[in-house]
């Protein structure tokens, strides 16, 4: 945990310094529209799912360690060999991984997040899952396995293979020739992340892009099809704890509603998007068949809106900082609660990203939260006297602000 949490300190605001570069690039050299709330829902889920990880919140069915340890065959001496067959082992492992979420209606849930943005660029990188707590795709890695890679190797492997898979989410970078048959590239990603028909669960590759070429689920951009991207089924929030789980809200409210009990079991692991015929036909839900006339999420928000998110958004940022910074000080089990906490405040200032009138409850809600806290630890997490006062003072006036905000969208003009 405290490492991982001091790797997110030097990670988290080189990735907002990339995202913000990009985006300054495409708005003054490219003439792109700013889309800012998009942007912070994005950014935003990229901190629920750090805190997520930093906490721990998930485990394995079966643990690598579990599997080095009685099934490996070979014992390979510490070297680059062991380093590029678990770099290796890890992509592989990760594309198939990522075939299955896309093509089971379970595993869709955890993916989701990820393709919710409808907009393609280093931000929506960071949109990951906070809804896959349970690993199987462990089993995955047994080439690593035999070859007798140990676990710290992977353990030392996975986040640089994660952080490789950053830079090609952007638009602006076009095909970049004898690389486009070796690793992928943002060409092969903007596919990806497509929804035009002729682009569907293509390149799922991680790093190599020979996987797909190798199991027959490549397909190179075209020139004359520019891609749609977001889902078919959008989700139409700014709210990342949200997204996170409306699938698998539909998935349970669908295998409650069915009257066939086979299709109350099978509704998990049908293909996704697959729904129980009379389901479907008395509770439609609205799917894009035209992705080029499709209007993108963008409810109408007014300047204080937008200069409150961005202000929300780097409180939260401050938060997270003092969280990183000090777990082993916070210590058990204070960083859950800390955690549980940070989980809501996202959750309160997105709500009101969407214009929902509904956000001053759980803005009220973080506040009393915010002083229990405080009133049983004795202070904000070690943040010392005068640290603990500008908390206060922040739950106060957020709730203020978010109530003057929120009679808005109650029908009173601010």
């Amino acid at each position: 945990m405290e490492t991982y949490g001091k790797i997110l300190t030097i990670a988290g605001p080189s990735f907002f310094v990339l995202v913000m570069l990009e985006k300054l690039y495409g708005w003054y050299f490219k003439k792109d529209d700013f889309r800012l709330m998009d942007m912070i829902s994005s950014l935003s889920s990229g901190y629920t799912n750090s805190i997520k990880d930093v906490l721990g919140l998930g485990f394995s069915i079966i643990s690598y360690t579990w599997l080095y340890e009685h099934w490996a065959v070979f014992h390979i001496k510490s070297s680059v060999l062991v380093y590029v067959i678990a770099f290796v082992a890890l992509d592989f492992s990760g594309y198939l991984g990522h075939v299955i979420n896309h093509k089971v209606n379970f595993f869709w849930n955890q993916h989701l997040i990820h393709h919710s943005s409808e907009e393609f660029n280093l931000a929506c990188a960071l949109r990951q899952s906070i809804s896959n707590w349970v690993n199987i795709f462990t089993i995955f890695l047994l080439p690593a396995v035999v070859f007798g890679v140990p676990p710290q190797v992977i353990g030392f492997i996975a986040p640089l293979h994660l952080f490789a898979q950053f830079w090609y989410h952007t638009v602006y970078i076009g095909k970049l020739g004898i690389l486009e048959k070796i690793i992928v590239t943002p060409s092969h990603h903007r596919v990806h992340h497509a929804i035009n028909p002729e682009y569907v669960d293509k390149n799922h590759g991680q790093i190599f892009i020979v996987w797909d070429k190798l199991f027959g689920t490549f397909q190179a951009e075209l020139a004359h099809i520019p891609p749609v991207y977001g889902i078919t089924r959008p989700v139409q929030t700014w709210n990342p704890i949200k997204i996170n789980f409306q699938h698998f809200w539909l998935l349970l409210q669908d295998a409650w509603r069915a009257e066939n009990w086979f299709d109350k079991l099978r509704i998990w692991l049908m293909p996704t998007g697959w729904r129980p015929a009379d389901v479907e036909k008395k509770y439609p839900v609205y799917k894009i068949d035209e992705p080029y006339q499709y209007q993108k999420y963008a409810p109408k928000s007014s300047q204080t809106s937008i200069i409150w998110a961005l202000i929300q958004y780097t409180v939260m940022f401050g938060f997270l900082m003092h969280f990183y910074m000090n777990i082993a000080q916070i210590g058990m089990p204070n960083i859950f609660l800390l955690g549980a906490f940070l989980f809501l405040n996202v959750y309160a200032y997105t709500e009101l990203m969407d214009n929902n009138p509904n956000a001053i409850y759980a803005e009220i809600l973080k506040m009393i939260i915010g002083f229990a806290l405080i009133y049983y630890i004795g202070d904000w997490f070690g943040a010392g006297q005068f640290g603990t006062w500008a908390v206060e003072i922040y739950f106060v006036i957020s709730a203020c602000v978010v109530w003057f905000i929120s009679r808005r969208y109650r029908g009173t003009n601010i």
